[in-house]
Order: C-alpha cells, then sequence, then structure tokens
C-alpha cells in the first residue's frame, strides 16, 4: 500500500438545483459533487502537484470501448508520445480496494496497455507495474519522467 501525501486544496463548491457541484479545474466545468469526484479531484491534485505531471499529458473520465461495451475510465495519464503510460481507478472512500477493483482497471487497460495501474479511494492506493505480459504490485507511484 502506498502513503499519498494530499497537497493542501481549496476546492470551489456551490449548490445549483438542490445539487452540490464542485469545479474541476482540468476539465474547466462544474461537475456533481460526488463521493468517487472528491477522490478523483483530490488525486489529480495529487497527480499535478506532487508528481509533476502535465495536466495536457491526462484525461479525466473518457470513454471507451470494450468489446461492444461502453465505458468510462477515471483518469489516465499519457506519455510524451501520447500512448497510454499510466491508468488510474478511482473508488470513493467507504469501498474498500478488493481484487473487483483492481480487474475493474486491469479491463480498462486491455485497451491501452498502460505500463502502470493505480487503484485508490482516497484513504488507500496500490499501484502495479507491467512486467512482462503481467502486473506486479510496486511501493510507488512514479513522478513524472522517472520511469
Amino acid at each position: 500500500m502506498i502513503k499519498i501525501e494530499y497537497p493542501s486544496y481549496q476546492p470551489k463548491i456551490k449548490t445549483e438545483k438542490g445539487r452540490e457541484l464542485i469545479f474541476d479545474p482540468y476539465r474547466k466545468k462544474w461537475i456533481t459533487l460526488t463521493p468517487e469526484e472528491w477522490v478523483r479531484q483530490n488525486f489529480m491534485q495529487y497527480l499535478v502537484h506532487v508528481l509533476r505531471y502535465p495536466v495536457s499529458l491526462i484525461a479525466i473520465e473518457k470513454e471507451i470501448l470494450l468489446g461492444e461495451v461502453k465505458k468510462r475510465f477515471d483518469i489516465v495519464i499519457y506519455n510524451q508520445d501520447t500512448v497510454p503510460f499510466m491508468v488510474v481507478e478511482c473508488k470513493e472512500m467507504n469501498v474498500p480496494l478488493s481484487e473487483n477493483v483492481l480487474h475493474q482497471a486491469l479491463r480498462y487497460n486491455t485497451n491501452m496497455q498502460a505500463k502502470f495501474i493505480v487503484i485508490t479511494n482516497g484513504r488507500y492506493c496500490f499501484a502495479f507495474k507491467r512486467v512482462g505480459e503481467s502486473f506486479e504490485e510496486t511501493e510507488l507511484i512514479p513522478e513524472f519522467g522517472n520511469a
């Protein structure tokens, strides 16, 4: 398990038509504030401000096809050649990081073939690095340019 030291973050939050919204500075729009979105926003702060990943190389909640089924991944980081480098699956804090969560990220990675997979619920975080045809747990998420 990886201990995440989140940077200080003061999100913009508002209520509109009875819903709480959070401003996503990366997608530049207001998003419904769900427990999973809270984790995603804080993890994005960590990726950008601590690990120094350029926002221009990060995709958030984009649609992918798994066979004929449309799914949305949480976060994908690309390398400078726009090849998927890391897939991040976010869950809300009360969702345990089980094998099912890992398998979900692995399924998303079937099409992308990223080198790293990260699963997090905000409290806990696990990272896996591709070694040959499989993934092995690693004790750190690499900083930008260090993998």
